[in-house]
């Protein structure tokens, strides 16, 4: 005889079994079977997110410390885009950190990375008014190489444009006039190749005989230091000579100042004794005796 089977029981089974697995997985989902607990951060990227999706991975310096949780337009400015990150609680998030958009080689994946930090650095702190910490962004790899290439693609159109500017009807008329002028060069210098190479073995004997002159040039320094130290002597000897010139100068302008006076005197004592012996010259010469009989007396005047 056959039991009957309780579908009631079975039911609440089935039930109850599910609802375990359904828990069971939240529960894994959620990380607390590794009992790892998550800091929520935010950031602001100033780019396009393209490749990037909910639960990719969040790494600092290559390891994987969280997930991207959440991903929306800024609400107070449409031109960022804010990223709602769960990172591991103990990840060393710093003031200085700052979060990059990179991308897996070839398959377009995006993540977000993590850099920076530097071991003096204090930890991120929530601001006020905000809901989370919000780690610094800086441009990804990607958007700095299209700014470069934008930059060099300009610098590019600029030079062309300078170029073509440049080579307007007079300058390729020039341009020709110097290429002429460049081939008639060449083949002067051609024909004239024998004596080119007579004018460069010249200039070896020539550099030749100077490295030769350059080892007597040390002598030659010390005859010219020999001949300036004499020189210098002798500036020393005529120095002195100088000095000793105008002591004498010197001697000699106080002896002028002293007896000319008294030579002008006796000159002037001399000038009337030679007037007074010519004087009596004269007397001599017109009265011989009177070196006998003396000086006639005067004759005396009327009524004296």
């Amino acid at each position: 005889m056959e039991e009957k089977v309780n579908f009631a029981v079975v039911g609440i089974f089935v039930l109850l079994l599910g609802t375990a697995l359904i828990g069971g997985v939240l529960w894994l989902g959620s990380g607390k079977s590794y009992r790892i607990a998550y800091d929520v951060y935010q950031a602001y990227m100033r780019e396009s997110v393209s490749g990037l999706n909910l639960n990719a991975p969040v790494r600092y310096r290559g390891v994987e410390v969280g997930r991207v949780q959440k991903i929306t337009l800024a609400p107070d400015n449409v031109e960022q885009v804010q990223l709602t990150l769960n990172i591991q609680h103990g990840t060393p998030i710093k003031v200085d950190t700052v979060a990059l958009l990179q991308t897996h080689g070839l398959t377009g994946l995006t993540y977000v990375e993590l850099t920076g930090g530097s071991r003096d650095s204090p930890a991120l702190e929530k601001q006020s008014g905000a809901a989370f910490p919000v780690i610094k962004t800086g441009p990804s790899l990607m958007m700095r190489l299209d700014t470069s290439v934008s930059a060099l693609l300009v610098n590019l159109n600029r030079t062309s444009e300078n170029f073509n500017a440049l080579l307007n009807g007079d300058n390729r008329h020039a341009i020709g006039h110097t290429l002429a002028d460049l081939e008639i060069l060449t083949h002067t210098l051609a024909s004239r190749q024998t004596t080119i190479d007579s004018s460069l073995a010249n200039a070896s004997v020539t550099m030749v005989n100077t490295a030769r002159l350059s080892g007597e040039l040390p002598q030659l320094a010390l005859r010219i230091q020999h001949s300036a130290d004499t020189f210098d002597r002798m500036s020393g000897e005529v120095e002195r000579a100088g000095v000793s010139t105008r002591a004498t100068m010197d001697s000699a302008r106080q002896f002028t100042s002293e007896t000319l006076p008294e030579i002008q005197q006796l000159v002037l004592q001399l000038r009337d004794l030679t007037g007074s012996l010519q004087r009596l010259s004269g007397e001599l010469e017109q009265n011989p005796s009177m070196l006998l009989r003396g000086k006639a007396a005067a004759t005396r005047g009327p009524g004296e």
